[in-house]
């Protein structure tokens, strides 16, 4: 997966509805994303002349889209012939691997009573790394902090320790690595490169939980990590014992360290988080507003920051003043963003065979086994869950099966997730890898 060229798919679509296709034919066919790193967006263009026209004409299309995506403003930056090798060059510096990552700092991290234990854990190991609390478990919902607190610990050690080994990955991303090495042949790099580290950072570890192969390479990893007195570090979005798919052996291995959970920030930290955001990004908020944005977003971090960049945006591009309607109007979309976005089927379908591991065609066929049948049904619960369609469309979608089969499917599995504790939770991280593309 190339998440740059990912997003470069989402800007074409979007400047669809402001340039001809001729216009899109001809100066971004051959036009490619390099990079995404933080707030700098890095394309290839293959000629000087088309990377001109780029760069002068459409530069501030591409940044309108991606403000549109992200709630946030991007440096767009435009390669052409001979850059794309000095660039891919600069890149290869000791620690680039914390690039784009420059906020996530114990200096920026806000500290409240919702956190403050966990940001003192991730500090303690940070310091004296494989001393105390190994492991270390941080646990708590999406978008308070968690990936944060990770980012910190590396950028730390990197700054005292440049020489370490620091690794992070999300446990999705392991599982899928290890997937290739496997078909690849590449088992003992793989293992390299995990069981070497100075400390392994593994972020959203819960994705592990039901898959038998990666687990048993996390356990063998995890105790040649520790019996070297190596730092690990987990985060997830939930503590170990309510992974019901997750082998007892790991179960324990995490609980035998320190667990620090993050609870949703209260009214003080909200207001210090916005005030800090605020202050960052040049935005002038007085006091009464700070005030409504804490009592109005109160989910998590990360919707109380998309509101400050809705701000933001409002008053550089629209020359809107920062007033009482601004932060209704930023606030009222920051709502209306996450409950209009409706996943395709398709995307549902996707997150299902990566899950089960099988390919679509497969889960969309007439195959009967016991596991595709199972896989199959639990996608035809999804999409009825989680978008508009009706059965029949639904059926549509697995090679025109009739709506009473669909149904059929649909009541079966609404009565396993309430008898079934395994079925429930296999369903919520479906669940939340559908929702993960739309963050």
């Amino acid at each position: 997966m190339n998440p740059a060229a990912d997003v470069w798919a989402k800007v074409l679509a979007l400047l669809q509805t402001d340039l001809t296709a001729t216009t899109i034919h001809t100066w971004f066919d051959d036009a490619t994303a390099v990079a995404l790193e933080g707030d700098k967006f890095v394309l290839y263009s293959p000629t000087r002349f088309k990377r001109d026209i780029i760069a002068n004409r459409y530069l501030s299309a591409i940044q309108s889209a991606l403000q549109e995506l992200f709630s946030a403003q991007f440096q767009v930056e435009v390669l052409t012939e001979g850059d794309l090798a000095a660039y891919q060059d600069g890149q290869s510096k000791p620690g680039d691997a914390l690039s784009g990552t420059e906020d996530y700092t114990f200096e920026r991290f806000v500290v409240g009573s919702s956190n403050k234990f966990a940001h003192a854990a991730a500090l303690a190991v940070a310091e004296n790394p494989g001393q105390v609390y190994n492991p270390l478990y941080i646990y708590g919902e999406s978008g308070l902090g968690k990936t944060h607190l990770l980012y910190a610990i590396a950028h730390l050690l990197h700054q005292r320790s440049p020489e370490m080994s620091v690794v992070y990955v999300r446990g999705e991303t392991f599982t899928n690595e290890l997937v290739q090495a496997i078909r690849e042949r590449r088992n003992q790099e793989f293992r390299d490169k995990y069981r070497f580290a100075d400390v392994l950072l593994m972020d959203d570890v819960q994705f592990i939980a039901g898959r038998p192969s990666t687990q048993e390479e996390l356990f063998h990893t995890f105790n040649s990590l520790y019996e070297l007195k190596k730092q690990i570090v987990f985060t997830s979005d939930r503590p170990p014992k309510e992974m019901l798919r997750l082998e007892d052996r790991l179960k324990t291995r995490f609980e035998q360290g320190l667990l620090a959970d993050i609870q949703p920030p209260d009214y003080e930290t909200r207001m210090a988080i916005i005030k800090n955001k605020a202050i960052r990004m040049g935005v002038d908020l007085p006091e009464p507003l700070l005030q409504l944005i804490a009592e109005n977003i109160t989910a998590n971090v990360r919707q109380i920051e998309g509101t400050v960049n809705k701000i933001m945006a409002y008053q550089q591009l629209m020359g809107d003043s920062v007033d009482k309607d601004t932060v209704f109007r930023a606030v009222k979309d920051m709502f209306k963003d996450r409950s209009d976005i409706v996943p395709t089927a398709g995307v549902i379908i996707d997150e299902v065979c990566k899950f089960y591991n099988i390919e679509p065609e497969i889960l969309r066929g007439q195959g009967r086994t016991k596991d595709i049948a199972l896989a199959r049904q639990i996608a035809m619960y999804q999409i009825r869950s989680m978008t508009n369609l009706s059965l029949k469309e639904i059926g549509r979608e697995f090679d025109n099966r009739d709506h009473s089969t669909v149904l059929h499917s649909i009541e079966r599995m609404e009565n396993m997730v309430k008898s079934d504790p395994e079925i429930k939770e296999i369903i919520k991280d479906i669940t939340a890898n559908v929702n993960s593309r739309f963050e």
